[in-house]
């Protein structure tokens, strides 16, 4: 087959559809995978330290390194996974966050959710709060902190399946979920940390240079907004 005959099998609405099913069934199984590496590797973390979870933007956070370079007073695990929504977080809380038993949880979860034009925020938010609330009763004693979702560029990327993601997830709709993630902060006694004036160009975009792909950041994004998470990572 040849480059013009790929390029239209491509364009094949069949073969999309195709395609699609193909990559989200990879993904679920990506993610199964990693939930059950980290149930095995909890065997083996110290307990009441600090947590990272939530999607792939706090998976992809180089926290580990940071905290070596900053000689933070504290351990850091990080159990985000790729792909991960607020419904699959529900799913794996026992060995994203319960098994650990951190005395202090970071949550970056749910714009995965905003990919979806069919979820509302108020829908958002309810999976959201049971998140908290399972957190509350499992483990009454931990800290929790939100932070803000980051902010999108939507000129940085020519994947369509990228382009795609960002007609729904767009800045707007981040700000007003951010919105709501303050108000379930203070409903549930939470700290909320909003990170994102380092990133966000002259247009409220995610800037270009941080960006992989509109979504995603390299570690200059993660640096940027590190001198105004510090604080609070010294404190947990």
């Amino acid at each position: 087959m040849n480059m013009e005959q790929l390029q239209k099998q491509a364009r094949d609405p069949a073969f999309q559809k195709l395609a699609g099913e193909m990559l989200r069934a990879r993904s679920v199984h990506d993610r199964q995978e990693k939930v059950e590496r980290f149930r095995h590797l909890n065997r083996f973390v110290r307990k009441g330290e600090v947590l990272f979870a939530g999607s792939s933007l706090m998976e992809q956070f180089p926290i580990s390194e940071f905290a070596t370079d900053f000689d933070l007073p504290c351990k850091i695990y990080n159990r985000g996974v790729g792909g991960f929504t607020t419904r699959d977080l529900l799913d794996a809380m026992g060995p994203c966050i319960y098994d650990l038993e951190p005395r202090a949880i970071f949550l970056n979860i749910g714009t995965n959710d905003l990919n979806d034009p069919d979820c509302t925020i108020d829908t958002l938010m309810e999976r959201y709060a049971s998140i908290l609330q399972g957190i509350r009763d499992h483990l009454p004693r931990a800290k929790v902190t939100l932070l803000a979702y980051y902010p999108v560029n939507p000129h940085r990327s020519s994947q369509p399946y990228v382009q795609h993601m960002l007609r729904y997830r767009t800045n707007d709709r981040i700000s007003q979920a951010n919105a709501a993630v303050e108000a379930l902060a203070r409903r549930f006694g939470a700290a909320y940390l909003d990170l994102n004036a380092p990133l966000r160009d002259e247009n409220g975009c995610l800037k270009a240079e941080y960006t992989l792909e509109g979504i995603h950041m390299y570690a200059d994004g993660y640096r940027a907004l590190l001198p105004a998470l510090l604080p609070a990572l010294r404190e947990a």
